[in-house]
Formats: structure tokens, C-alpha cells, sequence
């Protein structure tokens, strides 16, 4: 099972983050085989982060669980809040086998949550938007998989607006966030 999770920063802990990077990285090392897709968000200056993303590839839930809540991290207050759940990777690839590779262009997590609905109902890969510039894209779901509970992707574009344009129809969506995001791992 794939799962989407996503830690936000509290305010003001940059410095317990900086603190806490090696911790962190070498936590994520355990999982290194497991990533399909990490890294940071910042804030509007593109420069302070914001939070972490992490989809994962674990056996269930609980797993899932552990993975988020044991980060380090989190452990020790970084994070003000954490978004898991269940995610489908339509494009079947890792970040790491983005045609675009790690650098250049601009990159953002688009974030659609939506209103809860059967899951077959969900959303498949926009038709408006060019592959090659998808680098993780899949439905959020509920933990039993029985229901849609929105969209997540990474995506490459010019900037916020074009890259909340992935989402399509996005009255599908409760709320929608956009936000600046880098492939992570270690500097």
C-alpha cells in the first residue's frame, strides 16, 4: 500500500528542524527502498520551510502510522500537525524516475481535499496536463481505501497557478493548497 504523508511545520521551530537534520535523514535512510517521493515545502519567500512530504510504500495503516508519527521530527515538536492517507500512484513511478530529474523549473505539492465519496468515483490522471511534467500524482484515500478523500501531486510549472491548474475541475475539491516544494534527501 501506498501512503501520502504530509508533516506541516509549527511556528517557529525552524531551529529544532535544523537541529534535528541528520536525525531526520538518517530515520528516512531506514525507508530509503520504501520512497516513492520526499522533500520539503517553504513558505512564500521560498527559502523557509513549511513541511515535509513523504509517500511511502508500507504493508498497512499501522505502518503507516508508525512511520509518520515516530519521525523524529514529530517526535520532538517540529510539526504542528500531520496529513496520512492512503494514496495510488497512477503514474507508477518513483520521484527519482522523473523525466525531469531533481533540478531545474520550479516545483510545487498541490494538495485537492475532497468532499468524501465513494472511491471508485475518483479522479485519474488529468488529460490537460502533460505527464512529463507530473512527478507523483495519485488519489488521497480513506485507510480501507473505500473512500475518495481528494488528490495529491507533485508537479513541475511556472508557478502556483499553473500548477493548481492539475487538478482539472477543481470544484471537485472542498479546498485546494499550493505549495513550494524540492526533491529532498540529503544535502
Amino acid at each position: 500500500m501506498d501512503f501520502f504523508c504530509y508533516h506541516r511545520d509549527r511556528a517557529g521551530s525552524l531551529a529544532l528542524r535544523a537541529g534535528l537534520a541528520e536525525e531526520h535523514w538518517s530515520y528516512m535512510d531506514r525507508y530509503a527502498a520504501e520512497l516513492i517521493a520526499r522533500g520539503p515545502t517553504f513558505g512564500a519567500d521560498g527559502e523557509t520551510p513549511t513541511g515535509s512530504v513523504h509517500i511511502v510504500r508500507l504493508p498497512d495503516p499501522a505502518a503507516a502510522r508508525a512511520f509518520a508519527f515516530d519521525e523524529p521530527n514529530h517526535q520532538a515538536g517540529v510539526y504542528r500537525d500531520v496529513l496520512l492517507r492512503r494514496w495510488r500512484n497512477l503514474l507508477g513511478r518513483t520521484m527519482w524516475e522523473f523525466p525531469g530529474g531533481p533540478a531545474g523549473g520550479d516545483r510545487y505539492l498541490v494538495l485537492g481535499l475532497g468532499p468524501g465519496r465513494a472511491a471508485e468515483e475518483d479522479l485519474g490522471l488529468p488529460d490537460h496536463v502533460d505527464r512529463d511534467e507530473l512527478i507523483a500524482y495519485g488519489p488521497l484515500s480513506s485507510d480501507d481505501g473505500g473512500t475518495w478523500l481528494g488528490t495529491a501531486a507533485l508537479v513541475r510549472a511556472p508557478d502556483p497557478d499553473r500548477a493548481r491548474e492539475v487538478l482539472g475541475r477543481s470544484a471537485e475539491y472542498a479546498h485546494v493548497e499550493v505549495h513550494e516544494w524540492e526533491f529532498g534527501g540529503r544535502r
